[in-house]
C-alpha cells in the first residue's frame, strides 16, 4: 500500500516562509512526476507546482519566483515545496501528489491528506 504524508504547514505572517515536505512510502518501484496542489475555501483545487522524474519543474503564475519545488535525489520519493514571500492569498490546504508505479506494476496517482497553510498577520 502506498501512502503520501505531508508535513510543514502552519501559520506564518505575510512575507514569511514555509517549507512543505511530502514523503511517499510503500511498495513503490518508480516515481514519475510529483506535485503540489492547493485548495482555498470556496475555490477549486489548483496546481501550485510540479516536477518530473527528470527534475523539470513548472509553476502556477501566481507563485513563480516565490515558490520552489524540488525532489530528493537519493530515492526520488520525497518532494519539497519551499514557499517564500508568502501572501494572504496563499492561504489554503496544500496537497501533494505523486504519479508512480507500484511494485506490482500498477501505475496510479496518489494523494496526501493535506496540510493547512495560513498566511496572516
Amino acid at each position: 500500500q502506498v501512502q503520501l504524508v505531508e508535513s510543514g504547514g502552519g501559520l506564518v505572517q505575510p512575507g514569511g516562509s514555509l517549507r512543505l515536505s511530502c514523503a511517499a512510502s510503500g511498495s513503490i518501484s518508480y516515481t514519475y512526476a510529483m506535485g503540489w496542489y492547493r485548495q482555498a475555501p470556496g475555490k477549486e483545487r489548483e496546481l501550485v507546482a510540479g516536477i518530473t522524474s527528470g527534475y523539470s519543474a513548472n509553476y502556477a503564475d501566481s507563485v513563480k519566483g516565490r515558490f520552489t519545488i524540488s525532489r530528493d535525489n537519493a530515492n526520488n520519493t520525497v518532494s519539497v515545496l519551499q514557499m517564500n514571500s508568502l501572501k494572504p492569498e496563499d492561504t489554503a490546504v496544500y496537497y501533494c501528489n505523486a504519479d508512480l508505479r507500484t511494485a506490482w506494476g500498477r501505475r496510479n496517482t496518489y494523494w496526501g491528506q493535506g496540510t493547512q497553510v495560513t498566511v496572516s498577520s
